[in-house]
């Protein structure tokens, strides 16, 4: 009895054994293809299975998604091991399937401006722990936040310093200084953001709160203060020499949104009677305004021109007339110093009598 008790437990042993190795051992016509990385396979074996299962093939899925798993676990097994933090884990290598992606992959944030003084200098950052010992409360809280150690904002009596002011609030200035404070890590945060992705500072119009300004951002921000009214900036009062802003703008006009709905149709008719129509509209008086102006233009050129030529004539007959006898002036009035009396005619002509004809034909009268 006890031989064949014996030999029965070997026998169990052996097939719990062989269900075990039943159970991790997969066999498959066509092996799959494994994308460790991605902790991926794919089986391009034919459903020959679930078309022999009916209408409920739930049972097959089962046990397929099982096989396929546990080859999965068997190669994962095969992987290299180490132990991190008393964990024994497998090094998974690089994916080769490119899996679709709704997103593209993050950038790497950029670095600010103290972690990039930092890592030039080789500074690290010391790690500290989150919770202090609190000597006036006598319990371990919290280095920052909410219920932190040495929290000064609790106090209800604040010893005001010697240079201070005594009649001035000390906790309204406590208050002020931390909304000073918050401000200028907003400001940080923003110039950050604005140099990481390469934009303008939004203090650019303005002035900055820290710091010295240049004269044009002066006169940038005071242009900006004084045409950031509701009249662009035309009844501002002005210095007595001060200029009128230039490029100020022009303020904009909107319809009402309740109003004559005859002019609104109206006014889309129009519009779709221009975009329906073929051939351009055509603003007859503009164009024949600009036509006329145009040929005025022309007219005055030609006249200016001509007039510059008469004085460049003039100019050259001149010298020779006086070496004749000087002047066609001086010529009449001798004439008539020398015949007795002398009217006043034409230039050149030599004086002539009363009575006498002018080249023209006309008598004088």
């Amino acid at each position: 009895m006890e031989g064949q008790s014996v030999e029965a437990l070997l026998a169990k042993a052996e097939q719990e054994e062989a269900e075990k190795l039943q159970r991790i051992t997969v066999h498959k016509e066509l092996e799959l293809e494994f994308d460790l990385g991605n902790l991926l396979a794919s089986d391009r074996n034919p459903p020959t299975v679930l078309r022999q299962a009916g209408p409920t093939p739930e049972a097959e899925l089962r046990a397929l998604a099982r096989d396929n798993t546990q080859l999965l676990i068997n190669q994962l097994w095969q992987l290299p091991t180490e132990r991190v933090e008393e964990a024994l884990v497998a090094r998974l290598p690089e994916p080769t399937t490119r899996l679709p992606r709704e997103k593209p992959i993050p950038r790497p944030r950029p670095l600010t401006r103290w972690q990039q003084f930092a890592r030039l200098k080789g500074i690290r950052p010391k790690k500290k722990t989150n919770l202090v010992w609190d000597e006036v409360s006598g319990q371990w809280r919290r280095r920052w936040g909410y219920k932190r150690a040495r929290d000064d904002t609790k106090e209800w009596l604040i010893e005001v310093p010697g240079s201070a002011d005594p009649l001035e609030d000390q906790f309204a200035k406590r208050i002020q200084a931390k909304k000073e404070r918050v401000a200028k890590n907003e400001l940080n945060r923003l110039r950050n953001l604005a140099r990481a992705h390469k934009m303008q500072l939004p203090s650019a119009a303005g002035l900055h709160p820290t710091g010295h300004q240049s004269k044009e951002e002066l006169g940038r921000a005071m242009q900006v203060a004084k045409i950031s009214t509701a009249s662009v900036g035309r009844f501002q009062e002005r210095l007595p020499k001060e200029k009128a802003p230039q490029g100020s703008g022009k303020k904009r006009k909107f319809q009402p949104l309740f109003g004559d709905f005859a002019a609104e149709k109206k006014n889309q008719l129009e519009l779709l009677r221009v975009m329906n129509s073929k051939k351009p509209q055509l603003d007859v008086t503009r164009a024949t305004n600009k036509q006329m102006r145009e040929e005025d233009q022309e007219e005055a050129a030609k006249r200016r021109k001509m007039s510059q030529k008469g004085k460049r004539k003039g100019n050259r007959q001149g010298p020779g007339g006086k070496r004749k006898g000087g002047p066609p002036s001086q010529k009449g009035k001798r004439k008539g110093n020398l015949g007795g009396k002398m009217h006043s005619g034409p230039p050149g002509l030599g004086g002539k009598r009363k009575g006498g004809q002018h080249q023209g034909g006309k008598r004088r009268k």
